[in-house]
């Protein structure tokens, strides 16, 4: 008669052990997937790339190029990194402007505007560029990499994005 009370009591110990396991394993579960969701979220996360502002467009003459440093913050999982970039604009017409990325699509070194010669002109390998970008003499395997641009209520933007260097296709860096 003993043996059934031990069978029973060591029955209701296992059953007690794997219910409290699966309390345990449960809880576990409902805080641990956020806690690492939350830990590893970020570094998963695309950055979406962002407007930026340019200013007023009245600062900018019709047919003369003008350089602009904007401040570009780059996430990294939690580390932000601020990067000063160069963009150059170029007004077409009262509401029409063209930007370019401030790096030669060459080897990514900054050029710049010679309004005597009327052309972008990078110093590094002798790169020439028209004011429309594309390439008039020397190594850059492609043109000017352009920038998206927009107004938004009297605030002229640019949506900054870095490309490959030395490749004839724009690709994204």
């Amino acid at each position: 008669m003993d043996k059934p009370d031990a069978v029973r009591e060591a029955s209701r110990r296992t059953f007690l052990a794997q219910v409290i396991g699966a309390c345990v394993a449960f809880l576990g579960a409902l805080l641990g997937i956020p806690a690492v969701g939350a830990a590893i979220g970020p570094a998963l996360k695309r950055q979406q790339a962002e407007w930026l502002s340019l200013g007023s467009p009245q600062t900018f003459q019709e047919g003369v190029p003008k350089l602009v440093n904007l401040t570009v913050v780059s996430r990294d999982g939690w580390i932000e990194t601020n990067s000063v970039k160069s963009v150059w604009i170029v007004r077409q017409s009262a509401d029409q402007f063209t930007a370019f990325s401030g790096r030669c699509t060459h080897l990514g070194c900054a050029y710049s505007w010679q309004t005597d010669q009327h052309q972008f002109v990078c110093p590094c390998h002798a790169g020439v560029f028209g004011i429309d970008g594309k390439v008039l003499a020397g190594p850059p395997p492609r043109q000017l990499d352009p920038l998206q641009t927009r107004m938004e209520v009297g605030d002229l933007q640019v949506q900054y994005q870095d490309f490959r260097l030395g490749t004839p296709d724009r690709v994204p860096a």
